[in-house]
C-alpha cells in the first residue's frame, strides 16, 4: 500500500470516529432546532429544552475540533450551518416587529422616561433658565435678538415691528411661505437640537445643557419680542400647536444625553465604560421614542397649525398634547404585567 493512502485511510478513520462519538447530540440538537423553526414546541419536552443551551454548546465545541483538525468538508459544512441554526434559536430575537411595538409603547417606553427622573428635572431647569436668560439679554440690549434668532427669515419679526406686523406672521397668512419656512426651520432645528442632546451626553453631559441654554434662549427672545407688543398668548397658542410635542422630545433627549454623561461622570462601584453602557441601552429606547414624537410634531405642524388659525383652538390642541404626553409618561405603565 502507498504512503498516500495510508494517510488517506487514517484520516477517514478519525473522521468516522469523531462523528461516531458526537453525531448522537448533533442530531438531538438537530431535531430541537428544526422543531422550534418549525413551531413546533408542543412536540419538545422540558427536559429537552432544559438541554437546548447545553447542546448548542456542545456542537460549538464540536466545530472548533473539526476545524482544528481539518475534517471532511461535509461534516464542516453540516456543523456550520447546524451551528448558526442554533443560535438564532438561543440568542436570536424573541418577538416580531409588531410585539416589539406593543411592548415598547405599552410600557417600555414610559418606564424608560421614569428611569430618567433626575435628568429630566435638571433638563427642564436647564431649559427655563435659557428662555429666562433670552428674554434677559434681549431686553437689557435688543441687538442681542439678532444674534440669538435667525435673521434670514425677513418677515418682520425683529425689535421695533409694529403689533400689526407682527400679528401677521402669526394669523391669516398659513399659506404663505413664510411662515411655513419659519414653522420648518422649527422643526429642522428642533430635531437637530434633539439628537445634538443626545450624543452630546457621551462628553459628561457639559455640551448637552449648553446646546439647551441656546435653543431656549431664542424662545426667550421670541416671548420677549411678542410680550412687547401684546401677544404674549397669541405667540404660545401658535407655538404650542406642535411645540409642546417638539420641546416635550427635546426635553427628554437632554435628559438621555444628562443620563449616559451623569452616570460616566459617577459610575459608583462601577467601571466607566459599564456605567455607560447600561445608561446608554435605557437612553437609547428613550430616544427610539423621541423620533416618534417629532414625526407627530411634524405631522401637526404640517396640517393642525395650519387648519387653525385662532388662540383657543391651538391652545386647545397644544394643551392636550402636552397633557396626553404627560399622562403616557408619568401614568401609563406603572405596573409590569
Amino acid at each position: 500500500m502507498e504512503p498516500g493512502s495510508d494517510t488517506l485511510t487514517t484520516a477517514l478513520l478519525r473522521s468516522d470516529r469523531f462523528r461516531i462519538e458526537r453525531e448522537g447530540d448533533w442530531q438531538r440538537l438537530d431535531a430541537i432546532v428544526t422543531a422550534m423553526e418549525k413551531g413546533r414546541l408542543r412536540r419538545i419536552s422540558d427536559a429537552e429544552l432544559l438541554a437546548l443551551p447545553q447542546l448548542y454548546r456542545t456542537v460549538a465545541s464540536s466545530l472548533s475540533i473539526a476545524r482544528s483538525i481539518s475534517l471532511d468538508t461535509a461534516t464542516l459544512g453540516y456543523l456550520e450551518t447546524l451551528v448558526q441554526r442554533a443560535w438564532f434559536v438561543v440568542y436570536g430575537p424573541r418577538t416580531s416587529l409588531i410585539g416589539w411595538l406593543r411592548g415598547f409603547l405599552g410600557g417600555g417606553w414610559s418606564r424608560s422616561v421614569r428611569g430618567l427622573g433626575i435628568d429630566l428635572a435638571v433638563a427642564f431647569a436647564v431649559m427655563v433658565a435659557g428662555t429666562i436668560v433670552g428674554w434677559l439679554l434681549v431686553a437689557h440690549d435688543p441687538d442681542w435678538y439678532g444674534a440669538i434668532v435667525p435673521g434670514q427669515f425677513g418677515d418682520g419679526r425683529v425689535p421695533g415691528a409694529s403689533a400689526e406686523t407682527l400679528r401677521g406672521t402669526l394669523f391669516g397668512n398659513s399659506g404663505q411661505n413664510g411662515l411655513g419656512v419659519f414653522a420648518a426651520y422649527l422643526f429642522n432645528n428642533n430635531a437637530g437640537v434633539s439628537i445634538m442632546a443626545f450624543a452630546l451626553g457621551f462628553a459628561f453631559g457639559i455640551p448637552t445643557l449648553l446646546l439647551l441654554v441656546q435653543n431656549t434662549a431664542m424662545l426667550g427672545a421670541m416671548l420677549w419680542l411678542y410680550h412687547g407688543a401684546g401677544l404674549t398668548i397669541d405667540l404660545i397658542g401658535w407655538l404650542s400647536v406642535h411645540g409642546t410635542t417638539e420641546l416635550f422630545a427635546i426635553l427628554l433627549a437632554g435628559g438621555a444625553g444628562l443620563h449616559i454623561g451623569r452616570s460616566m461622570a459617577f459610575p459608583g462601584n462601577r467601571s466607566v465604560l459599564t456605567a455607560a453602557s447600561e445608561s446608554g441601552r435605557r437612553a437609547a429606547q428613550v430616544m427610539a421614542g423621541v423620533v416618534l414624537m417629532l414625526i407627530v410634531a411634524a405631522g401637526l405642524e404640517g396640517f393642525a397649525r395650519q387648519l387653525v388659525d385662532n388662540t383657543p383652538g391651538r391652545l386647545a390642541i397644544g394643551g392636550f398634547m402636552l397633557a396626553g404626553w404627560c399622562a403616557y409618561f408619568f401614568a401609563f405603565g406603572l405596573r409590569r404585567r
